[in-house]
């Protein structure tokens, strides 16, 4: 089990390579498309920037869109440098980097769930209250299952600040998480899909905190769409046309999951079996949404700001208006 589990996450990983390009072609019924680059790690819920290719929304809206894959954890450098024009990102991991200047701008909410805190069913711990002065690992401090693990244990009353914590978060790679769970280095586990999914039914575990069915979290966005700020002001049309290819496509996803799967599998965009992913995503509400993000996004900046995880400086309020951009002929949502 532990080998076959190494391997499966490891392959959800996938390997630590900068780049890797996908190329479209350059006109569409004799009209030229504008070239555009859109990042991607290939995780399972990035689905929207998957389908909006493959099912040729990106070239409907005008884009020739090469698709680059990113090394997990490199988006916002790739961003930065000017590599791409725009990606795909957890709500709760943008917030600090734009607390302290990453240069882009939110465009829309694509979905909601994909975190879940987790242990063994034999472990004792019923409840949030019940992890204080426990050890939780994570994928990294910065992750967004950290994030959701410290917005719910603080709601619990747990206290999760950098100076107060109650609890211990130890980082663990994901080939390693429930395996730290299952030897007893740590008492839980905070994760994405699908690799917290993937754990729960390999190791038996119990789902402590899941953020696509426990409220309030259930009807919060947790993924959305963003583009370079300066392209904002350079090219608003090609942002918003890539804001609307995504927004189409995440509606798409929400009839068609089994078919996303596929589509995902088939063409390595992510791992895994098709039929189980496709049972995480119908987890996920591919509704988009940009004031669902917009209104998620000022929930979390304000708990995170209670945390600490912002700086006592940050003004959660400007933080929250300046994130957003405000694009031509983007609807609030997509059928």
């Amino acid at each position: 089990m532990r080998k076959v589990w190494q391997k499966l996450a490891l392959s959800l990983s996938f390997p630590a390579v900068l780049v890797l390009t996908f190329g479209t072609a350059g006109t569409v019924n004799g009209a030229e498309l504008k070239k555009f680059r859109a990042g991607f790690n290939g995780s399972l819920c990035e689905g929207p920037v998957h389908i909006a290719y493959e099912k040729g929304f990106f070239k409907d809206e005008g884009l020739d869109v090469e698709l680059v894959r990113l090394a997990p954890g490199t988006n916002f450098e790739a961003i930065t440098a000017g590599q791409i024009d725009a990606s795909f990102g957890l709500l709760a991991t943008l917030i600090q980097p734009l607390s302290n200047g990453l240069p882009i701008k939110i465009t829309s909410g694509l979905h909601t769930g994909c975190d879940k805190l987790l242990v063994k069913p034999d472990s004792g711990i019923k409840t949030l209250a019940d992890l204080k002065g426990k050890r939780v690992g994570v994928p990294s401090l910065t992750s967004s299952p950290i994030m959701f693990a410290r917005r719910g244990l603080a709601a619990a009353g747990v206290k999760v600040g950098d100076k107060d914590s109650e609890v211990e978060f130890v980082v663990f790679t994901n080939a390693e998480l429930p395996l730290a769970l299952e030897k007893g280095a740590v008492d839980a586990v905070a994760a994405n899909d699908p690799v917290a999914s993937v754990a729960a039914r390999d190791f038996n575990l119990t789902v402590l905190l899941d953020s696509a069915r426990d409220q309030p979290y259930a009807d919060q966005y947790c993924c959305a769409s963003y583009v370079n700020a300066e392209l904002v002001d350079k090219d608003p049309e090609a942002a918003a046309s890539y804001t609307r290819a995504m927004q189409r496509a995440a509606a798409w996803i929400q009839k068609n999951q089994e078919e996303t799967a596929r589509i995902q599998v088939e063409k390595k965009y992510v791992a895994g079996d098709p039929v189980f992913n496709a049972q995480v995503i119908k987890t996920f509400r591919y509704i988009p949404s940009v004031s669902g993000a917009y209104k998620a996004f000022g929930i979390t900046a304000g708990e995170l700001k209670k945390i600490g995880v912002l700086g006592p400086r940050v003004d959660v309020d400007a933080l929250h208006k300046s994130s957003f951009a405000s694009l031509p002929n983007v609807p609030d949502s997509a059928e």
